[in-house]
């Protein structure tokens, strides 16, 4: 049997050093998928770590020490699981949070986690996520939004900003296929590392992908649509609100080799 860890700053943590990050929902985070001790765009999410801790804390992160304690946290723990990363700070002043706090590392590991390929039935809806860049702790209204649209007989909401244009998932990065090249939404949204690493794959593969500006009313000119995410290369989207999507295999496929042509790094 497998023994998941809840390691902070390297060692493990108990109810005091929670503490904090139970009672101040200040902070970010990262997700990611561990095989064999290796990553997949380790570098992207080092980097997402540190340039959010900069933002939200006025400190770096000490990305080499994260990820030794990242190496520890995975050793012996099996050939896949599912690794997360929380900074905080249990020093954080919240009458003075122009002060700089130094951040503290959680390091969480979990059951490897992957979705099933099954086509969803999405429903847009006019919402934004506040510092859509960084991907932080505040879930509360993407979790809330994807439950109106399971009451109302969808399977997940579709962001859509006041002006109309597509942004990004409840917890998922959405692409498109317009049947000769990928098409990805240009609005404010997290970088997601998923698809910065199918965008990658494109690249090095010679595949044409686009990044512009998608209005919701616009979807009808568009072939197939998917999502991704850290537990998924793709996930294709059979429909948003009423209009229908081509759940092509070819598409996927080509996702698939897009992503592995990304070779695991080591933690």
């Amino acid at each position: 049997m497998t023994a998941y860890r809840i390691e902070l700053n390297g060692a493990p943590a108990g109810v005091d050093e929670l503490r904090a990050i139970a009672l101040v929902n200040y902070g970010h985070f990262t997700s990611m998928q561990v095989h064999e001790g290796g990553v997949r765009g380790l570098d992207l999410q080092l980097r997402r770590l540190d340039h959010a801790t900069r933002e939200l804390f006025g400190c770096p992160l000490d990305v080499e020490q994260t990820r030794r304690w990242m190496r520890g946290a995975v050793l012996g723990s099996g050939p896949a699981l599912s690794l997360r990363v929380n900074v905080f700070s249990r020093v954080l002043d919240r009458d003075r949070l122009d002060a700089a706090a130094a951040p503290d590392v959680l390091v969480t590991t979990g059951a490897a986690r992957s979705i099933k390929p099954l086509a969803l039935r999405v429903r847009s809806v006019h919402y934004e996520r506040e510092l859509p860049h960084i991907k932080h702790v505040g879930t509360f209204g993407l979790f809330h939004q994807k439950r109106l649209a399971q009451l109302h007989g969808f399977d997940d909401a579709l962001f859509v900003d006041v002006a109309g244009a597509i942004s990004e998932g409840a917890i998922w990065n959405v692409g498109f296929f317009d049947g000769e090249r990928f098409v990805w939404p240009d609005a404010p949204a997290l970088d997601g590392v998923s698809m910065q690493l199918l965008k990658r794959g494109m690249l090095a593969r010679g595949i044409e992908s686009v990044t512009r500006r998608i209005g919701i009313a616009d979807i009808g000119a568009l072939r197939s649509a998917f999502f991704t995410n850290s537990s998924c290369t793709a996930v294709p989207i059979a429909s948003i609100d009423s209009t229908r999507f081509v759940v092509d295999q070819r598409v996927r496929d080509t996702l698939d080799d897009c992503m592995t042509s990304n070779p695991f790094q080591r933690i």
